[in-house]
């Protein structure tokens, strides 16, 4: 047994069973050892921002890491950011990264790069294996950082000689702690600021569609408590049935509008909402002055059980307040516009699907269009750096192949990384895809009013996608994805009605009057 094959088979080992990757030359005995070792699914991305977006998405779902293979510094390069999306989500990754021989590494090869410096940009655990028989040992280490609570990016680095070396035999699964418990005193200083009237509870992470989203409903219920969730979810949970949590608006201003009438703010999970950018003349925090941040569970700690605990000292017998199913009534014709398509979708929704929102400005205004939808989970763009939607879904689908995935996509950020459609129709994933066809990056001309710069023909020559327009028929069927093009709500509906029955990937380019 070689030092790859004891990396696959300690891989299985720990439950790690996907393989999402795109090789190179340095991991040829890992692409050989998958043959070799049963219980390991092997998936092909065309570029490795597909590949990390797409461990993000699979993460997000399946509540475990997939592992990510990629070649050298370069290609770790290329998944960076969708590894950042991944860290700011929260959602465990072990990345498996090739690297030259160790005799090989003193020569300043083409390929040659500082892998570990590259990796730990993303990263929570960093480690090189330097010997082919300590490989497996340090995968049970990646594999048991990577589920740390709430979850972390561990970076594995493989030199090609320790994979071909003779190894020790695989090793098994490391113990994961537990999240921590939330201190008695926390819990009991967030009653009495919840008893006093005015506050609300700010959650992230598996609060926003496991057990505790239950319980802030119980106290919502109970005591009047607002429930609030980031501009940016990793995921969570909506539509009828579900319990209805605001977000946290974009912008500055209305995010200041929104916290109006707050005594006092309730972190679980997650940190005080901060702007994205610095904007002139306006705040970056979000809490207005005056109102009072009290930190009941960090990330790593067991916010879930804390809410419970808080339920139990606050809402008695109360039961929480959730969504009916009653989707907005769709027009039956005329112009295809935001509103028109998001009231299709909130209607034509199957129960228990997949909703992945990478729409920008397509849809983001339209969040409330959706709660009284059937019953959904929603994953959004959680670190900002665009080129995830199309990947996620691909993920997503991969852990969850009886749901049915709906990507929200805008255009402009499609094409960071259309390659991830290609592996949809390899794989025959369940994913329909929504283009929202603006042609333009929308987002981008109003940052430019936001931070008071002039737009002028140069400017906007950066921002306009329509000379050429992008095709995204013709693109989607170079992938094999078979595809339709909609410019009226009647085309919209009719296509998203046909894409929903059917099985495997399907692409509608909804063109945005």
């Amino acid at each position: 047994m070689n030092g790859a094959e004891s990396l696959v088979r300690t891989l299985v080992n720990c439950g790690v069973d996907l393989c999402i990757g795109n090789a190179g030359t340095s991991e040829m005995h890992f692409v050989s050892a998958l043959d070799r070792v049963p219980g390991m699914r092997a998936v092909l991305g065309l570029f490795e921002g597909v590949v990390t977006g797409a461990a993000d998405g699979y993460a997000r779902m399946a509540q475990k890491p997939a592992a990510t293979l990629l070649h050298l510094g370069p290609g770790l390069a290329n998944g960076l950011a969708n590894l950042h999306n991944a860290r700011k989500a929260q959602a465990p990754v072990v990345n498996i990264i090739g690297d030259h021989a160790t005799s090989h590494q003193r020569y300043d090869a083409p390929l040659s790069s500082d892998v570990e410096a590259f990796a730990a940009t993303v990263s929570h655990w960093v480690h090189s294996s330097r010997e082919a028989r300590n490989v497996a040992a340090d995968a049970a280490r990646a594999v048991q950082a990577a589920r740390q609570a709430p979850g972390q990016i561990a970076s594995l680095i493989l030199p090609a000689d320790t994979a071909w070396s003779p190894a020790l035999g695989p090793a098994g699964a490391l113990p994961v702690l537990p999240p921590a418990p939330v201190s008695s005193l926390a819990i009991a200083t967030a009653a009495t600021a919840i008893r006093k009237g005015k506050a609300a509870l700010l959650m992230r992470g598996a609060l926003l569609h496991g057990a505790g989203l239950k319980a802030a409903g119980r106290i919502a219920a109970a005591t009047g408590t607002r429930l609030m969730a980031d501009t940016f979810a990793p995921r969570i949970r909506r539509g009828a049935g579900e319990i209805s949590v605001e977000r946290i608006p974009y912008r500055p201003g209305p995010a200041l509008d929104f916290m109006a009438g707050i005594e006092t703010l309730i972190l679980v999970g997650t940190q005080a909402p901060v702007g994205f950018f610095a904007y002139p003349g306006q705040p970056s925090e979000f809490t207005p002055p005056g109102v009072s941040i009290l930190q009941l569970a960090h990330p790593h700690e067991d916010g879930g059980a804390a809410l419970e605990e808080l339920a139990s000292l606050l809402a008695g017998s109360a039961t929480a307040r959730t969504n009916p199913l009653a989707p907005p009534a769709a027009p039956q014709d005329g112009t295809l516009t935001r509103e028109t398509l998001m009231a299709i979708v909130a209607g034509r929704l199957p129960e228990e699907a997949i909703v992945v929102d990478e729409s920008i400005t397509g849809a983001f205004g339209l969040y409330g269009m959706l709660e009284t939808a059937a019953p959904f989970d929603c994953l959004q763009l959680t670190g900002g750096a665009i080129g995830d939607g199309l990947p996620m879904a691909t993920g997503a689908a991969l852990a969850c192949p009886d749901r049915k995935v709906v990507t929200l996509q805008a255009d402009g950020s499609a094409m960071y990384t259309l390659q991830a459609l290609w592996t949809q129709a390899r794989e025959n994933l369940d994913v329909v895809t929504i283009i929202y066809a603006n042609r333009s990056y929308k987002i981008l001309v109003e940052e430019m009013k936001g931070v008071g710069a002039e737009i002028g023909k140069s400017a906007a020559s950066l921002f306009d996608l329509a000379n050429p327009a992008l095709d995204w028929v013709r693109l989607a069927e170079g992938m094999g994805v078979e595809a339709t093009r909609a410019e009226t709500v009647a085309q919209f509906d009719s296509a998203l009605t046909a894409a929903l029955k059917a099985k495997g990937p399907r692409l509608i380019e909804a063109v945005i009057g």
